[in-house]
């Protein structure tokens, strides 16, 4: 999700630099592909990568999807040809689209609920940003070929931190590993202690959880999203948050803010480049921001103000663009800029956690990882769309661009305050009886013990009946827990 970010923003900044769009010698056409084509990876991902996460549990998922990244940041570092650059950047999409598959998914099993909504996407974008700025006063290809290079960072980072890391105790239930998830949650809840209240509470949730699941399960997506309502609620909810976060004008600012910024006056790429600095320096704080919010709002009411704002704002783009875009008016010109540093935080605010976060919470286990990928399809899809579409829309029809996505907007805002569903302060299978309208487990909610003293929590456990031996004993393993 990082590399994602950071490619965002550097594209966003080699698209201003004259010796990438010199060396390629590119027009509207190939600006077009060379940007979109990360988005035709991440769509062939989301259409072949769904059950890998399944098959090999998210850890391995997230390797695969990290390799295929290096070779294709490697490749397209050492571009010869427009072909040569496409071929990489569809490789990169790929990795990032098999890693956004499986890596919401690890997070939103493996964290506890108080660290879950902490996972966010953004902070690659500044370093591109400046690594892309710094670069650009290199006189040759290595301008744009080091900011390239510096994409696969991310990716090695993960790499280098997957094996201490636990896999996630939902597939391990899932796989009959259960003396295995329960240390995994142990790990990440109670400092290792498997007899801790907490710890033994999410296990025995979890495993009800998958039994009822289970029960229920259909052989195949398909027929399970035909017969079943709760999993059609789920893919709803999951379809918006693509659609809305991917078309809500964000994309034009992500990879053609230099053709926005030459649009409203500002001609002069270095100071284009600074700009989108800034830009980035101001989402990255405001992001964070809405990441530690999203607890105390709620996502519904993250997602509302966000997008409820972001509308106003592309509407005041659009109005001071047609107004002041083909004059010297330095006051309309600074006006447009602000706007579109307050339209950009807007969305920052909300869809940059929302994206990563709300999917992976409303799926739950049996389709988690399908979902998550169709939504990679989907969201990646409508990508690929708008990286094509809006250079053309920008070039013909110019403010009215903003102008037709504000309304878009509009409609986006009245359904999310419509149909969605709350998920937070929940545990993952709380989530799943809200959406599901059935109790799935018996055992108390988490919340309810959570700042109770340890040697009150040997009380519950004792008179819960409850015990990590017993815990593993009930679901069939014959292993023995080991006792801390």
């Amino acid at each position: 999700m990082q590399t994602l970010g950071f490619d965002g923003s550097m594209m966003n900044g080699l698209n201003i630099l004259p010796s990438y769009t010199d060396y390629f010698t590119l027009t509207t056409a190939t600006l077009s592909l060379n940007t979109a084509s990360v988005w035709m990876g991440s769509v062939i991902a989301g259409l072949f990568f769904g059950k890998v996460p399944d098959w090999v549990g998210r850890k391995w998922a997230l390797f695969f999807g990290a390799v295929l990244t290096i070779i294709g940041v490697i490749i397209q570092a050492a571009a010869q040809n427009i072909a040569m650059f496409v071929v990489a950047r569809i490789i990169v999409g790929f990795g990032t689209g098999a890693s956004a598959i499986a890596g919401p998914s690890y997070v939103a099993e493996t964290l506890p609920v108080k660290y879950r909504a902490l996972g966010l996407g953004y902070v690659g974008g500044l370093i591109a940003a400046g690594v892309t700025y710094g670069t650009a006063k290199f006189d040759s290809t290595w301008a744009w070929r080091l900011p390239s290079l510096l994409q696969g960072l991310f990716s090695l980072m993960c790499l280098s931190l997957l094996p201490f890391t636990p896999e996630s105790p939902r597939w391990l239930v899932s796989q009959g590993r259960h003396q295995e998830a329960l240390v995994s949650l142990a790990a990440t809840s109670s400092n290792g202690n498997t007899n801790d209240a907490a710890v033994l509470i999410q296990y025995r949730e979890v495993t009800d959880t998958l039994s009822f699941e289970q029960t229920y399960e259909k052989p195949s997506f398909i027929a399970q999203f035909l017969n079943s309502a709760s999993t059609r609620k789920r893919i709803f909810l999951v379809s918006q948050v693509a659609l809305f976060s991917m078309l809500a004008g964000n994309n034009i600012i992500s990879y053609y803010f230099g053709t926005m910024l030459t649009q409203a006056g500002v001609t002069d790429s270095t100071t284009q480049l600074e700009i989108n600095i800034i830009l980035n320096a101001w989402c990255l704080v405001v992001s964070l921001v809405g990441t530690l919010m999203a607890d105390r709002l709620g996502r519904k009411t993250l997602a509302a103000l966000s997008q409820g704002s972001l509308t106003v704002f592309i509407f005041i783009v659009g109005a001071l663009t047609k107004v002041y875009g083909t004059t010297s008016n330095t006051s309309g010109i600074y006006g447009t800029v602000a706007s579109i540093f307050l339209f950009q935080g807007s969305y920052s605010f909300g869809w940059t956690p929302l994206t990563v976060m709300y999917p992976p919470e409303v799926l739950n286990f049996s389709v988690r990882s399908i979902g998550m990928s169709w939504y990679t399809f989907l969201s990646n899809g409508m990508g690929l769309m708008v990286t094509f579409a809006f250079p053309y829309a920008l070039e013909a029809i110019g403010w009215k661009t903003y102008m037709i996505n504000g309304a878009w907007d509009v409609l986006a805002l009245v359904v999310i305050l419509v149909t969605w569903v709350e998920t937070r302060g929940r545990t993952l299978e709380e989530i799943d009886e809200n959406l599901d309208g059935v109790v799935h487990s018996e055992v108390p909610k988490l919340s309810t013990i959570m700042g109770v003293p340890q040697a009150e929590r040997e009380g519950i456990v004792d008179a819960l009946d409850l015990s990590a031996a017993k815990a593993i004993e009930a679901h069939g393993s014959v292993v023995e827990v080991p006792k801390n």
